[in-house]
């Protein structure tokens, strides 16, 4: 990933939730980078997903490596290494369309940069 697009949602998703724990500022980049570097998708979809809901949860995952000690990169990269080893199970792929069997983060991202390319 080459750019480090800033938040569109400074008041919810990633941001809103990271900010309780760690400063945005700080932490934005850094998952921007991590979860790019994960999915290998284009800085939009990663910037949409962090905006949107599933960045919320993603950043409530990196909330709790904090409470448990970790640093905040080490917590991002935690968080990161999880949703790849959960799977979209079926009712995911019912209910979205993401192909059962993907990495959640993967899948997510993914269907991120679906919706943007359908608006």
């Amino acid at each position: 990933m080459q750019t480090i697009l800033p938040s569109a949602n400074l008041e919810w998703g990633f941001t809103g939730t990271i900010r309780h724990d760690a400063d945005p500022e700080h932490a934005w980049p850094l998952a921007m980078r991590a979860v790019a570097n994960a999915t290998g998708c284009p800085d939009i979809a990663v910037r949409d997903f962090l905006d949107g809901v599933q960045g919320r949860h993603f950043a409530d995952t990196v909330s709790n490596g904090i409470y448990h000690g970790l640093s905040l990169t080490a917590a991002i990269d935690a968080a990161v290494a999880q949703w790849m080893d959960w799977e979209i199970d079926r009712r995911t792929e019912r209910d979205l369309g993401i192909p059962r069997g993907l990495p959640y983060l993967t899948g997510f991202v993914t269907h991120y940069e679906i919706l943007g390319y359908a608006e």
